[in-house]
């Protein structure tokens, strides 16, 4: 049984060179594809639970020049600090597309467009002002992405085949829970301070000083539920979100790297497909995004819930108001997915170098 458990990788007899034990890739029977090894193992013949089991632990060995396994332990890291990097180089266009989702056809509106509403902040506030609610998200975007990769990597190991490959399907499945995963432990209180923090700059005297000077405020007078206004559309765009994110981006990897799971992508190449995997996910949940900024605002109190709220928000403005602060938005997560991938994936292997893991 002992046989069964090494590595595919690893020749089970004499090659052509005469090594035993060692990988030879000039070997025939690793041009052959992964049922016809399972057979030439000795696998092919076993009941299909110990085949399954003898296939998990050759997976976590790494097949033939397959894509290893990422521990969540590493994923929770690598994730966590390139959460924080991103967020501090991406901030001025999240306020700049919050605040243009809060500012109302219903009300004389206050700014004209992306630029009109840098110009206004950077007037009355300094350049300091296009940071205002940077502390929120940068306290929260460090566990986000944390959950948000250890979360995928928790489901998609067990996902992936022999060569370490992870369907199309099954990373749209696994990009949805870790979108839902970090929407309830992470996403929905840390967005609605940002949100309220940002919104609470519009008034002519700001009432939060700062962060947790927010926090203590909105937990004294709304309790820790107003914290997690909006949660309902929080999770549905969280969700939504990393569900395309992770399915574009594994759909362009598996495309990239063909039939050699080896192959290595260039972090340039990595930060293309990240940035066509943020672009679908913008114009996928814009409408999404937009109802939980409105759920969250400082004005939360005029909807009963999440569907009144877009109901509103057609009815008084028009079904364009679904897709306001659309280019900030993309220009920012555009540039936060492929920074995010580019980080993630340059800080995993550093951690393959330093922390040994089966």
């Amino acid at each position: 049984m002992s046989s069964l458990l090494k590595p595919f990788s690893v020749c089970e007899g004499p090659c052509e060179s005469g090594a035993v034990g060692r990988g030879c890739p000039s070997s025939a029977h690793h041009q052959q594809p992964p049922s016809q090894r399972l057979v030439a193992a000795g696998l092919g013949s076993l009941p299909a639970h110990q085949r399954a089991y003898a296939a998990r632990r050759n997976l976590a060995a790494a097949a033939v020049g397959g894509r290893k396994l990422t521990h969540p332990g590493k994923a929770i890291l690598a994730g966590g600090i390139a959460g924080g990097i991103e967020i501090c180089i991406t901030f001025p266009t999240e306020y700049v597309k919050t605040q243009l989702q809060l500012d109302e056809r219903a009300n004389p509106p206050r700014y004209r467009g992306i630029g009109d509403c840098v110009k206004l902040t950077v007037q009355d506030h300094g350049l300091r002002g296009l940071y205002r609610g940077l502390s929120s998200l940068l306290y929260g975007s460090i566990p986000k992405s944390a959950v948000r990769f250890g979360t995928f990597e928790m489901l998609s190991n067990p996902m992936r085949d022999a060569t370490g490959r992870l369907d199309n399907t099954r990373s749209l499945v696994c990009g949805l829970g870790a979108g839902i995963a970090e929407a309830i432990v992470v996403v929905c209180p840390m967005e609605t301070l940002k949100v309220k923090m940002i919104h609470d700059q519009c008034s002519l005297r700001p009432r939060y000083r700062g962060f947790f000077h927010g926090i203590s405020e909105i937990i004294r007078e709304q309790g820790v539920r107003g914290t997690y206004q909006g949660l309902t559309a929080t999770v549905l765009k969280q969700g939504s979100n990393q569900a395309i994110r992770f399915y574009v981006m594994n759909l362009l990897r598996n495309w990239y790297k063909g039939d050699d799971p080896s192959r290595d992508m260039h972090p340039i190449i990595t930060a293309i497909f990240g940035a066509t995997a943020g672009a679908a996910s913008v114009f996928g949940n814009t409408p999404l995004d937009v109802v939980k900024t409105r759920m969250q605002g400082l004005e939360a109190h005029r909807y009963k819930n999440t569907v009144d709220c877009a109901f509103q928000i057609l009815k008084n403005e028009g079904p364009q108001a679904f897709y306001k602060g659309t280019v900030p938005r993309l220009g920012r997560v555009c540039l936060d997915v492929a920074i995010v991938f580019v980080i993630y994936e340059e800080v995993v292997k550093l951690l393959n170098n330093v922390w040994k893991t089966q």
